[in-house]
């Protein structure tokens, strides 16, 4: 038998290996701007054309590459940050491996141009597929200019399963401001299509966070900082009162690089234990620097897992330190008590009361009574009207005591037309025959639950998800027909959003103007809302269109065959009536009637029950 083991090619090997490494346009960012921030440039500039498919530029003023050098680097295991294995327990550089240019190389053209600094003249290397080109003197600047073109080029299978230009650009955006997080004495700078996304100066970490993710979070930063003879631990935490349910920025580093670390999540969490509600998730900005002999980065291709020699006391260690800021600051609000329209109760004054001096000492005058001012002329009357509050307080008992009634015999469903408008604006088929040949008796338990009596049982509804049932589906076929009614707001109202946030909005725009919100660009992440959906005047509609957006972005390329369904499924939730709302008879009617008339009235679009029923013979069988 011969033999049937070889060596494959070197294309189809750093093919191979590109396939770890380089798994979208985003990687090769990472690894060309890692590889400039290791040459010691101060300032960095990307150029992205088409989210990185077309073209991925780099350019920096680092210390640049000899012509040897150039040529070199694009050889696999390449590399001049080790020499040997014990220096990978001693890494102080983003990169070590010597795989990624050979992988970039491998499936794209490359073209480098580069000069070490002090010499006149450069060098220019092209490579395509792993194949040299050409390599020439060139007349550029000092550093490097990497140029990636059409990646992927020879492997169309990559290619085809590359996401939409805009999740790969947000991708993009990830990998860029995690390096420039962790850099901020370097300048960087970003461009898509020609348009400036970033332009970030040389600063401190604080500038720095507030250069990528604006202003406003400057107030909500709290100052960690711990010192021991394992590690040094630096950065900032949220205050309690910003964490979020989506939309939060959570950012671990260890020497200069970022990394992904759930256990460490955990601590920080447990540090704000009972100080955010279930569910909602702190911003953290957390940097570890210790002897880089203590972790291993060569666990992953991507570099983002790190094992730690000593992770049980380093997790003490960073709970401590959070939970000590947190409890040094005033993190906590204060009560706030609103005084205006408030009565005037006389308050005991030294300098307006009657003394006496009894033993030497200063005392009110006997028979003083503070309260006589409310008899005199100069007092004025609050303007408050106790009989117009009993009057209310007498209206809505009756209304209670209406709910907590049965429906007058002779009452169906499904001859409203109009909607009550304590339950939103819901349309409700007029010829919906699903009760009419009966007579509905329905009540409300705890301002929660509508129990309807059926002909063969009962149904106990939970009302704020049968509201947002029938809301969803009037919404999507609302959004499908490209109908939705819109209302203009007297004063606009200012939105402030990441730039991976506003990447996700310009996708959205088409969708969000068929919805009803009209959005006006202002720049630098920054959005006038002109219109809201109508129905949502009442809502907080800044935080709804956040929401849309944060589920877009968590969604990705999946959230393009369902953006309508995002954005009717976050409209509903703003706009249904709310657990412990009191309800009129007419008012359980209609809701039933207008969640019966859905296709599926018995789960939310996020699959969360509605109703149960119970039937005749189950309820017999209970009361055995």
């Amino acid at each position: 038998m011969s033999d049937i083991i070889h060596l494959l090619p070197d294309n189809i090997a750093n093919q191979i290996a590109a396939g770890e490494v380089i798994q979208r346009p985003a990687s090769v960012v990472k690894e060309l701007v890692e590889n400039s921030v290791d040459a010691g440039a101060s300032r960095i500039e990307v150029n992205i054309k088409d989210a990185g498919k077309t073209l991925i530029q780099v350019i920096d003023n680092g210390k640049g590459m000899s012509e040897t050098d150039a040529r070199m680097a694009f050889e696999r295991h390449a590399t001049s940050k080790i020499s040997k294995a014990e220096d990978l327990f001693s890494l102080k550089t983003m990169g070590f491996r010597g795989e990624a240019l050979a992988s970039i190389a491998a499936v794209a053209c490359v073209d480098l141009r580069t000069r070490l600094k002090g010499e006149e003249i450069g060098n220019r290397v092209s490579i395509e597929g792993s194949a040299v080109k050409s390599v020439e003197a060139d007349s550029c600047s000092e550093g490097s200019i990497f140029s990636v073109k059409n990646l992927f080029f020879n492997v169309p299978a990559r290619r085809k399963f590359l996401k939409s230009n805009e999740t790969e650009f947000r991708n993009i955006l990830a990998e860029f401001e995690r390096i420039a997080l962790v850099n901020p004495s370097i300048s960087f700078a970003l461009y898509h299509n020609g348009t400036e996304v970033f332009n970030l100066p040389s600063s401190n970490i604080r500038q720095r966070i507030l250069d990528i993710y604006g202003k406003n979070i400057n107030s909500k930063l709290l100052s960690v900082e711990a010192e021991s003879s394992l590690v040094s631990i630096s950065g900032f935490v949220g205050c309690p009162d910003s964490a979020k349910k989506r939309g939060f920025l959570q950012y671990f580093f260890v020497n200069g690089r970022y990394m992904k670390h759930p256990y460490f999540h955990k601590a920080i969490m447990q540090a704000y234990e009972n100080l955010i509600p279930a569910g909602y998730q702190p911003n953290y900005f957390v940097y570890f620097q210790l002897n880089p002999s203590s972790i291993d980065v060569n666990i992953h291709p991507t570099k983002t897992e790190i094992k730690f020699e000593n992770e049980q006391p380093i997790w003490q260690i960073l709970m401590s330190a959070i939970r000590e800021t947190l409890a040094k600051s005033s993190s906590i609000p204060l009560i706030d008590f609103d005084m205006e329209g408030a009565l005037d109760i006389p308050v005991y004054n030294m300098s307006k009361t009657q003394l006496s001096t009894v033993d030497g000492m200063q005392r009110p005058a006997l028979g003083y009574n503070p309260f006589e001012a409310i008899k005199s002329d100069s007092y004025k009357k609050p303007d408050f009207d106790w009989d117009k509050l009993y009057q209310n307080f007498e209206n809505e008992q009756g209304n209670a005591d209406e709910v907590m009634s049965f429906v007058p015999e002779g009452s169906t469903v499904g001859s409203y037309s109009e909607v009550p408008s304590s339950i939103g604006t819901v349309e409700v088929p007029a010829d919906n025959t699903f009760f009419q040949e009966m007579q509905l008796r329905c009540f409300q338990y705890k301002g929660g639950y509508i129990v309807a009596q059926l002909p063969d049982g009962i149904a106990i509804v939970e009302q704020n998800r049968a509201h947002v049932r029938a809301l969803y589906d009037q919404y999507m076929e609302r959004l499908k027909k490209r109908r939705s009614l819109s209302q203009q707001l007297l004063f606009p109202e200012i939105v402030e959003f990441t730039q991976t946030e506003a990447t996700a909005v310009e996708s959205l725009s088409e969708d969000l103007h068929a919805a009803g919100f009209e959005l006006s660009n202002l720049g630098n992440g920054s959005y006038a809302l002109n219109s809201v959906p109508a129905g949502l005047e009442n809502a907080d509609t800044v935080s709804l269109l956040k929401e849309i957006v944060y589920k877009y972005i968590e969604l990705g390329n999946k959230a393009h065959d369902g953006i309508c369904s995002i954005i009717a499924f976050s409209m509903a939730r703003a706009a249904a009536i709310s657990v412990g709302k009191l309800l009129s008879a007419e008012e359980m009617e209609h809701l039933l009637s207008s969640l019966l008339a859905c296709k599926d009235y018995h789960l939310t679009p996020d699959g969360k029950k509605i109703m149960i029923y119970l039937s005749e013979e189950e309820i017999e069988k209970r009361l055995k």
